[in-house]
């Protein structure tokens, strides 16, 4: 598919950066997701957004960097992530197989989620 091409995981991380200088966590599509600047980040499918388009996430629980780390109670005041989407594609292809046994009743069926890759572009803490 076109994650395996890029070497992008479903709801996973990939880390651009050898040594990061400023973190964040954040609540993205209801999940949690530790990122870098320049971070590509794969999310449940983000409706109503384009290839190109930029994205603000402002629930951030956590904003840390070499001076300290900031954490929210439950999210730190006036702190963002701004992010482009870089891709609309769907998931690797999970199966689910049912199996009665002594029935000769089998079912296997495919599902592939829809994902959105986001490229972190920017972290700026309050």
């Amino acid at each position: 598919g076109a994650l395996r091409a890029e070497g992008l995981r479903a709801e996973g991380i990939r880390m651009l950066s050898s040594s990061p200088r400023k973190f964040a966590i954040a609540l993205i599509g209801g999940k949690q997701y530790k990122v870098t600047e320049n971070d590509s980040v794969v999310t449940e499918k983000q409706i109503g957004r384009i290839i190109g388009d930029k994205v603000t996430f402002d629930k951030i629980l956590m904003v840390g960097d070499e001076s300290g780390t900031q954490i929210g109670q439950p999210y730190v005041d006036g702190a963002t992530i701004e992010a482009v989407v870089e891709q609309q594609t769907l998931a690797e292809k999970v199966y689910i197989f049912k199996k009665r046994r002594r029935k000769n009743s089998r079912r296997l069926k495919g599902f592939r989620a829809s994902v959105t890759s986001l490229r972190i572009t920017a972290i700026s803490s309050a």
